[in-house]
């Protein structure tokens, strides 16, 4: 019970009703009344999921008092930030390392080779969806993983055009079929 009453309780301190925090974190409506109501509890991941929406450690959720009595469980908005720079440096040192690609190979062979920046867009959606599972909302991973799947088949598609000059652009019919699973996958809900 103390779970479901802090539940309730973060859910009203950011003016969410039941049905906007299903949508955000992909469950029903019904669901979230379970949890509120103390009938079950979200699995760990979700929990998880929750303290990272409000901004709470899971020790705010399992003790009682009011939110002003568990100040030290808030997490700072420093931290928010800081998830937010140290993924956004990750993302440039891939484009540095793109970069540094273009120029040696530029230099060494006289080949511009500007596919390698294509090349760059996929791997930072790669490592943005490792982020984004680790401390984001998954309602970003349908675009983030859109970005991935389409930036891999364009990087595929360039490469063998620019090096062996083969037109393949059948090979983006095959990203149509997993664009419309990755778009399914997005509206799955969970009980």
């Amino acid at each position: 019970m103390i779970i479901a009453r802090n539940l309730v309780e973060l859910r009203k301190s950011k003016k969410y009703t039941q049905q906007d925090l299903a949508e955000i974190l992909q469950y029903s409506d019904k669901a979230i009344s379970k949890w509120e109501k103390g009938d079950s509890l979200p699995d760990i991941e979700v929990l998880y999921q929750i303290c990272n929406l409000y901004g709470v450690t899971l020790d705010f959720l399992t003790h009682e008092g009011s939110i002003e009595d568990k100040k030290e469980y808030i997490i700072p908005k420093y931290e928010i930030r800081n998830k937010a720079i140290i993924t956004f440096l990750f993302i440039i040192a891939i484009w540095t390392l793109g970069v540094a690609a273009f120029v040696a190979i530029n230099i060494y062979s006289n080949k511009v080779m500007w596919p390698i920046f294509v090349w760059c867009v996929p791997l930072s959606a790669t490592l943005l969806i490792y982020f984004n599972l680790k401390w984001g909302k998954r309602l970003f991973n349908v675009f983030i993983f859109t970005a991935m799947l389409w930036g891999y088949i364009a990087g595929v598609f360039l490469q063998i055009l620019y090096s062996a000059n083969i037109n393949i652009w059948p090979i983006f019919l095959v990203g149509i079929p997993i664009e419309i699973a990755i778009i399914l996958w997005a509206f799955l809900k969970h009980d």
